[in-house]
């Protein structure tokens, strides 16, 4: 029930002001009112992108970066609201800084701390004018950057001699340099290595970054040290390599790295080949790692030469390429190949969009089922993933076998949802080998990962300029993404391990250097 108003003044001086505040009160709602609009428009937005990204067509779906994009932009516009907002209204300032105090989490322990003390201009006891004395303080933290340092390492080798013999002079020898008579230490190459590869900023963009800071320093010259670092760790890519081969069990896959054509005057398709490990999802023991390889096709050769030597199970795409590795008569024995339900899944989820599909829609209500056992069975060992999938998985497999073998025969043959259905049945071996091996993942999506970091330096440097600059790319990228998967921080990797490798690290040592054995304390 709600009460009587309040009756209204008879002075005509006290309903003026109540007419001013009121006025005020309307502004404020209908400034308050705009900014929620504005506010609900972006949200909106927001939801059709993110409707984009699960929903839409594959060509028109959101790139997760862009999406991030849109968040951050989103987040913004709140935080401007938010600020205006706290202008106005101290007191609501004071409880939203209480509340960020109490949520915020504590800076780390390990950056430097500069106190700075802001002291009463006058200490002077305002009743009696004596001294006051410090009887507690208030302490806050803030997050501050000191921009980029780069300094200038001055080495001198003082010369020693004898007063008696002419020939006695000492100098202590020269330090080790990855590049004799060029300007960086190993530290500087190692940042843009891991600004080009990891963060992906081009070399021109390094080089502009610089010129800001009054250094001088060509893309081309930059281009010559990310040269003569790849050349120094290719050991250690081609010992990744040869560890990932003698693995029991490995991801495959591959894509376009557009390579300059000088002779044409434009670009040329090749290929980054990756074989990526990884056995934390069933207790594995092997550290996980990803391998880059380029070549100048997409051909079954390719396939064969990249996979030379392994023998154990191969988790792909159904890319044809790699049929020819399971060929019993395969040198070494035949490669046994398992192949991804996303990739099945997409062919039926590209026809469900399109309402009605009745067909499509009951296909991925089934394989969403093996999906959510996968997720609860996650982390456990081999053995036990293979007990539940026997138990659990197979029975709803074999009757979706049977359902789509029953529905085939029901659909005309040139439609779109039978050649998704005999898609699935044609790959029906490598979709279900899952089920009697729990090291085997239900789908591929860990090597697709392993491809997002080229597909993102890819999409900010365009292309690569040479086939060599693509190899290097390829090793250079291999062992950063290794060292992210094994939680080691690149720029301190390669700055180590360059220096280490200059100064004749013995090969017999090698194995060391990888990314997964290296600590910062191995000398």
């Amino acid at each position: 029930m709600q009460s009587a108003p309040e009756p209204l003044p008879n002075d005509i001086a006290a309903l003026h002001a109540m007419l001013v505040v009121a006025w005020a009160e309307r502004d404020a709602e209908r400034a308050e009112k705009v900014q929620l609009a504005a506010q609900n428009d972006r949200l909106r937005h927001l939801i059709r992108q993110l409707q984009r990204l699960r929903f839409g067509r594959r060509s028109e779906k959101l790139d997760p970066d862009q999406l991030n994009l849109a968040l951050e932009d989103l987040e913004q516009a709140v935080a401007e609201t938010e600020a205006e907002q706290e202008k106005a209204d101290p007191a609501l300032k004071r409880t939203r800084a209480e509340t960020r105090r109490a949520g915020r989490a504590s800076l780390p322990e390990h950056l430097p701390r500069v106190e700075v003390v802001i002291a009463p201009e006058d200490t002077a006891c305002p009743c009696c004018g004596g001294a006051m004395q410090v009887i507690g303080e208030d302490r806050s933290q803030r997050l501050d950057r000191v921009p980029a340092q780069y300094q200038v390492v001055v080495t001198c080798r003082p010369k020693d001699a004898c007063r008696k013999c002419q020939e006695g002079v000492v100098q202590a020898p020269a330090p080790a340099r990855l590049i004799e008579g060029g300007l960086p230490t190993e530290r500087m190459v190692a940042h843009v290595l891991v600004a080009k590869y990891a963060d992906h900023s081009p070399l021109y963009r390094q080089s502009q970054i610089l010129a800001r800071q009054d250094i001088a320093i060509d893309r081309s010259v930059l281009a010559c040290w990310v040269g003569h670092a790849a050349a120094e760790i290719k050991p250690l890519w081609r010992l990744m390599r040869d560890e990932l081969l003698r693995s029991t069990k490995l991801f495959a896959d591959e894509t376009t790295a557009p390579v300059l054509d000088p002779g044409r005057g434009r670009t040329k398709t090749g290929y980054f080949w990756v074989l990526a490990r990884d056995d934390r999802p069933w207790q594995g023991i092997a550290p996980p790692a990803v391998v880059y390889s380029y070549a100048p096709g997409r051909g079954a050769e390719h396939a064969v030469a990249l996979l030379e030597g392994f023998t154990g199970v191969l988790q792909t795409d159904a890319y044809a390429a790699y049929r020819s590795l399971a060929d019993p008569k395969r040198g070494g024995g035949p490669v046994s190949l398992a192949y991804c339900w996303s990739h099945c899944r997409r062919e039926f989820f590209d026809l469900a969009k399109t309402a009605p599909a009745p067909i499509a829609t009951e296909a991925l209500r089934r394989i969403a089922q093996f999906y959510q056992i996968e997720a609860e069975i996650r982390g456990r060992s081999a053995d036990q993933r293979q007990a539940v999938r026997q138990q659990k998985t197979r029975p709803l497999i074999e009757a979706l076998k049977i359902w789509l073998e029953k529905t085939l025969v029901q659909l005309s043959t040139g439609s779109e949802i039978a050649k998704a259905i005999r898609y699935a049945l044609n790959q029906w071996d490598g979709l279900t080998r899952f089920l009697d091996d729990g090291r085997i993942e239900i789908d591929s999506n860990s090597v697709e990962r392993a491809m997002r970091p080229v597909a993102l330096t890819r999409k900010n440097s365009l292309f690569a300029g040479s086939d060599e600059g693509a190899e290097n790319w390829a090793m250079l990228a291999s062992l950063i993404e290794t060292c992210k998967l094994n939680a080691v921080n690149p720029e301190a990797y390669f700055t180590d391990v360059l220096t280490k490798l200059v100064n004749n690290w013995p090969n017999r040592r090698l194995a060391e250097l990888l990314p997964w054995m290296w600590t910062t304390e191995a000398s």
